[in-house]
């Protein structure tokens, strides 16, 4: 599903792993002495993180039903998606354990998100897979002097 000629997916996935990622490096400043004033911070950044990753899922559902089946990159594809699944659950999971008392959160809740930033770098591996390897989401004929897509032209 594309958007003025670029995949949509692709656009809004930055948000989730960049508001994730950044959940855990307050995480970390907090766990190294910052302030408890982090992990409010850390907790508003995964509650935007998961609603985020959610809205991407939707398009890159959409997406991977247009894969061919028996395809290598329908089954990268569905990878990819499910790990992104588990990715989000340990993140809610995360934020829900920091409920009672979001500026002091308990070690599990750490533990949750850490796995959960290690699987998504995995993830996105698998993402990058998809993109760059087997092109999934790249306009045929994609090349270094392919006419803007908001041409209306096609790449070739």
């Amino acid at each position: 599903m594309k958007l003025l000629g670029h995949p949509i997916h692709q656009m809004l996935i930055v948000f989730p792993l960049g508001l994730l990622a950044t959940a855990v490096i307050f995480d970390l400043i907090y766990l190294l002495g910052g302030a408890a004033t982090w992990e409010m911070a850390a907790w508003y950044m995964i509650a935007a993180g998961v609603i985020g990753g959610l809205s991407a899922a939707v398009f890159g559902l959409i997406d991977w039903l247009g894969i061919a089946p028996g395809t290598r990159a329908r089954r990268i594809g569905a990878l990819h998606g499910i790990g992104n699944v588990i990715v989000v659950v340990l993140f809610v999971v995360s934020w829900l354990l920091r409920l009672p008392n979001a500026q002091h959160p308990p070690a599990l809740a750490f533990v949750f998100s850490y796995v959960g930033a290690g699987l998504a770098l995995v993830t996105g591996w698998l993402g990058g897979e998809l993109v760059d390897r087997l092109g999934v989401g790249v306009d045929d004929g994609a090349n270094a002097n392919a006419p803007s897509s908001l041409s209306g032209q096609p790449a070739r």
